[in-house]
């Protein structure tokens, strides 16, 4: 659905979706992340983890696009955690929290999917995630052109985040402080979803895993996963990936519970709450990161790592003997919070 985005108030509310948006992909990455055991599929390990890192960075970079037009990032909040099974926000599909494997990479490949050429924007109940930012695009170049700019970006340049460089990407968190800064942050997070140029393997960015290669959008990343095989230079979606072979060993994978319930046993209850309480802290320190403390960021990025633990944590534990317990993802209230 394109409505177009054509005040400010409508600019605020998509921009806040596109937070919600990016977020809800996290938790899906983690789980399919963790359940990986590193020695024996290191090159799953590496291809989740910086799409991951991506996911995180494209959040920032939306944080940033909804500080830059005045508004304020909502990120410690329930609806950011309703529970898995859940919708992608004021999308198409159903995410859910799964081990890695067959499962998990249609879903990536259904949530990373690029649009085809000269699909139309879709401000509400998109398709593809290309269009949905497509239609704020539109959004931002209708505002500049009918309001001017600098009543567009009217915003605190001092709540802009900066981040880079990652260990895991190419990618950098930059500021936003103008409709270009706007359209080169955009054009980010959908290059490094989808690729460049819409219509090409690669995302813009160079691989930092391997100096001698162009960095994968997400979409071909998990293509190579499921067909074994690396995209090398003269590749096309067409062609598919034609280079070095990509292991994967299903058997060294946690068989994590699908979409994880809170449990009966009182050990795996106690793990599941300890790792929602410092996920939802998470939240509010990145909350707090974008609505006036910056370099708040480094805290909540080091912590986000820090769930590892946890989450390995409960991919040891089994009330059945044949699946392992999960991370919940739920919502933890802040005065509940220990």
């Amino acid at each position: 659905m394109n409505l177009r985005i054509d005040t400010i108030d409508s600019l605020h509310q998509h921009l806040q979706w596109a937070i919600e948006l990016e977020h809800s992909t996290l938790p899906p990455y983690l789980c399919a992340l963790y359940s990986l055991d590193p020695a024996r599929n290191p090159d799953a390990v590496e291809l989740v983890g910086s799409v991951f890192v991506e996911e995180m960075i494209h959040l920032s970079l939306a944080c940033n696009l909804l500080n830059a037009v005045g508004g304020e990032p909502r990120l410690d909040a329930p609806e950011l955690l309703p529970g898995y099974p859940r919708p992608l926000p004021h999308g198409s599909m159903e995410l859910s929290l799964l081990p890695f494997g067959p499962d998990a990479l249609e879903m990536f490949l259904r949530l990373e999917k690029p649009e085809a050429p000269g699909s139309p924007g879709e401000s509400d109940h998109y398709e593809t995630i290309g269009q949905f930012y497509d239609a704020i695009e539109e959004g931002f170049r209708f505002l500049c052109e009918t309001l001017g700019e600098d009543k567009v970006f009217s915003g605190d340049p001092a709540r802009q985040v900066e981040v880079g460089a990652f260990h895991h990407t190419g990618g950098t968190v930059q500021p936003v402080t103008g409709l270009a800064s706007a359209l080169a942050a955009l054009e980010e997070i959908v290059e490094q979803g989808e690729g460049s140029a819409r219509g090409e393997v690669w995302d813009g960015d160079h691989d930092i895993f391997h100096p001698d290669r162009d960095e994968v959008a997400h979409y071909y990343r998990f293509e190579e996963l499921k067909l074994g095989r690396r995209y090398r230079r003269g590749d096309t979606p067409q062609s598919g990936p034609t280079g070095e072979p990509v292991t994967v060993d299903l058997t060294g994978v946690s068989p994590m519970q699908p979409n994880p319930h809170r449990s009966a046993n009182e050990q795996i209850r106690a793990a599941q709450e300890e790792f929602d309480n410092t996920y939802c802290t998470l939240l509010y320190l990145l909350e707090q990161a974008f609505t006036g403390q910056p370099a708040l960021i480094r805290d909540a990025t080091r912590a986000m790592f820090g769930l590892k633990a946890e989450a390995l944590k409960l991919m040891q534990l089994s009330e059945d003997g044949e699946t392992t317990a999960g991370p919940t993802f739920q919502y933890v209230a802040p005065g509940d919070r220990s």
